[in-house]
């Protein structure tokens, strides 16, 4: 079983456990048997919109069992470094998921139109308006660090749609200001790093949908990953990407078959030392 050569099992969601609203095929039988197997389980998600807690919910409601503290996303990751930076006050845009953790990690969120702030955090945000865009970008212009939870330009929904993902609504504000927005989430490394730690595990195999984010941050950070086909990255990009997964398989039923997994050598390799 590829799931016991490692000690944590990274899970991206989108296009992974579920698409949209809809459970990816053998997916909550998948994660039962690799808990059985020992490995840690964490779920971490660039998506900010909701928090820990709602994504457990999603995800039981979908037949995948998993606790709060299983959960890492781009906003808890995003406002645990700004709060080891000292905090501040923040504008945001962006869902509960970004709000909840700012404040939750003592960072002090400011609505409405205020004149000045330490920083405007950047979500992936349902209610975006021009008004809030103008706001945050004048106050981008006086000074306030522009910090991105994720810059993911679209997001798999249900069937075979693309959404527009956080990145469509940091271009915006990168454009308008001319500022370069500081990105934690995925392909960046605090966002794996987080779930790392929260794991308690040392050997790590990311699993996730897309090239430029999932396997590009295995990659940096020399873990090994797990690109499966049910998402965003197809098998054909392969050949052209700089990012190279060190195991391809169709989903996550793979992990519970090495005859399903493709062994393509991206990383360190580092679960071969443990068969």
């Amino acid at each position: 079983m590829l799931a016991a050569r490692y000690d944590a099992l990274l899970f991206d969601l989108d296009g992974v456990i579920y698409r949209g609203d809809e459970i990816v095929e053998g997916a909550p039988e998948t994660i039962e048997a690799v808990r059985s197997a020992g490995p840690s389980v964490v779920f971490l998600t660039n998506n900010s919109s909701r928090t820990p807690e709602r994504v457990a919910e999603k995800l039981g409601g979908l037949g995948v069992k998993a606790d709060a503290s299983e959960v890492m996303t781009s906003a808890v990751a995003t406002a645990d470094l700004l709060a080891r930076r000292g905090g501040g006050t923040a504008y945001v845009i962006g869902g509960e998921g970004v709000t909840r953790a700012l404040v939750d990690a003592g960072v002090d969120v400011v609505d409405g139109e205020p004149t000045r702030v330490d920083l405007v955090v950047v979500g992936i945000d349902d209610d975006f308006t021009y008004a809030r865009l103008r706001t945050a970008s004048v106050l981008v212009q006086r000074g306030a660090r522009l910090v991105a939870t994720n810059s993911d330009r679209t997001f798999p929904a249900t069937g075979d749609e693309l959404w527009p993902g956080a990145g469509a609504l940091v271009a915006a504000l990168e454009t308008s200001t001319g500022v370069v927005a500081e990105v934690v989430g995925k392909p960046h490394a605090p966002l794996f790093e987080a779930a790392l730690r929260r794991s308690g595990g040392s050997t790590p195999l990311v699993i996730g949908d897309r090239l430029d984010t999932d396997i590009a941050g295995a990659n940096t950070l020399g873990w090994d990953s797990m690109l499966v086909l049910s998402g965003v990255s197809t098998e054909a990009e392969l050949p052209g990407s700089p990012f190279r997964p060190t195991y391809v398989a169709r989903d996550v039923r793979a992990l519970l078959d090495e005859d399903a997994v493709e062994r393509v050598g991206g990383a360190s390799g580092a679960g071969d030392d443990q068969k």
